[in-house]
């Protein structure tokens, strides 16, 4: 792996250093076959000051995900699209993006891996619960914004964010572990769009 996401590109210090080791050993070995020594391949300092401030993988890895999650919630706004036509349709794109880069295919993998910890691991569990809640709310706020607006018919906020964020995480899950169904999966979501958010449908 020769680059990350743009959170991760500039690290400013020993901690950001060891996120983006941490990111670069996940997309190129998973959530199985990463080791301390994998990430630390990656870091410009010593293996040793990893141990300094990490236990171990899984204490480095909760970390990681705060990391992310921190970055995501900076990152993700409910501002700026022309719409909320347009800014569901710009987090389908996103989302659904094809081709998927390289990169972003291989972390997806890794997510999936981890996620898979979440059902046997409260401390994993207890981290998916808190993004999956924030995806939510963000999903929930676009729809309420177009009930509001007119641009939406009165449907109920939060239960078609629901609806989306599980239709979103199982495409993303399907991308990782199986057949690419993104395309399909966005077809659907699109129709739905038309047929039941939108005011005019």
């Amino acid at each position: 792996m020769a680059a990350t996401d743009s959170f991760l590109d500039a690290p400013e210090d020993t901690r950001e250093e060891i996120m983006r080791a941490t990111y670069l050993a996940l997309c190129d070995h998973g959530y199985a076959g990463l080791t301390i020594q994998r990430i630390a391949d990656h870091f410009p300092k010593s293996k040793s000051l990893i141990y300094h401030h990490y236990d171990g993988k899984d204490d480095l890895l909760l970390e990681f995900l705060e990391f992310v999650l921190d970055r995501f919630e900076e990152t993700v706004s409910i501002e700026g699209a022309d719409g909320p036509e347009d800014h569901l349709r710009a987090v389908f794109d996103h989302v659904f993006a094809t081709p998927l880069p390289a990169e972003r295919r291989e972390f997806g993998r890794a997510m999936v891996e981890l996620r898979a910890q979440a059902a046997h691991d409260e401390r994993y569990r207890d981290y998916f619960t808190r993004h999956d809640r924030f995806f939510r709310d963000r999903l929930a706020a676009i729809v309420a914004a177009g009930v509001e607006s007119g641009a939406f018919a009165d449907v109920d906020p939060a239960a078609t964010a629901t609806f989306l964020h599980t239709s979103i995480v199982g495409s993303m899950t399907t991308r990782a572990t199986g057949e690419d169904a993104a395309g399909t999966v966005r077809e659907g979501l699109e129709a739905y769009v038309r047929a039941v958010l939108e005011a005019d449908a």
